[in-house]
């Protein structure tokens, strides 16, 4: 029932802040010290017998500290997401907080299926189309700061969109959505999942149809399970007013 100011929600936010800072640092440098085995899973999505080549004197490290960088970012997740809660939890109701901790849980199990989804499935297969295409014409010759870059920055961006249902059911719980908005406006939701798909850091209809497909189904799922937790909602809530 307390009210924070303005001052104090900002002092709130870069306490947060600070603690995402600190967690990040121990996973960089953890990252940093098997960074040489993070580089070579990502090099072995390439095709077999394809040349990765560095051009600059400077380019061995800074992909190596790039690359340390989005797996220190992957590592933090939960911290990550955990302070986000922290920082909303005070603004809602016990029951809600208890409902944001499972989510967090939830939303890190659903990265992790992401990125790997797009290590797996996804990226193999685009990154056979994307290589061998025309190679007739040309000599395939991959630059290593591109490819390391365009393959961690995918991985990442698979993970935060299965995070799709975690931010639907937020969104129905503040009652910004519903589940009925849902289903009326299903097509809808449909084509801005495949837009969606597009904005992915990606150029090739391989790995484009891919990645709509299971988005598809993690949006049909939010609106399955919007409707069940609205209900079970519903139901607390009732139980909380006979009380």
């Amino acid at each position: 029932d307390e009210q924070a100011t303005l001052v104090e929600h900002l002092g709130e936010l870069r306490h947060r802040i600070v603690i995402c800072l600190v967690a990040l640092a121990p996973a960089f440098g953890i990252a940093y010290a098997f960074h040489d085995t993070l580089i070579g899973w990502l090099i072995d999505l390439l095709p077999e017998g394809t040349p990765l080549v560095t051009l600059g004197v400077t380019e061995p490290f800074t992909t190596s500290i790039k690359v340390s960088f989005y797996a220190a970012l992957a590592l933090c997740l939960p911290i990550l997401l955990w302070q986000v809660w922290a920082f909303f939890a005070p603004a809602v109701g016990e029951g809600t907080q208890r409902i944001l901790s499972v989510f967090v849980v939830l939303a890190s199990g659903l990265f992790v299926t992401g990125v790997l989804f797009s290590y797996f499935v996804v990226l193999p297969k685009a990154l056979q189309f994307l290589v061998g295409y025309d190679n007739d014409l040309y000599e395939e010759q991959i630059r290593a700061s591109y490819f390391l870059s365009f393959v961690a920055v995918m991985l990442l961006a698979s993970g935060v969109a299965f995070l799709m249902p975690i931010f639907i059911l937020g969104l129905v719980r503040v009652g910004a959505l519903s589940s009925a908005t849902l289903r009326r406006n299903r097509r809808l939701g449909f084509v801005g999942m495949v837009a969606f798909a597009i904005l992915l850091p990606t150029v090739d209809p391989v790995s484009l149809a891919l990645e709509v497909v299971p988005l598809l189904i993690l949006f049909e799922i939010s609106i399955w399970l919007s409707a069940y937790m609205e209900r079970r909602w519903e139901r607390a809530a009732e139980a909380s007013s006979e009380a």
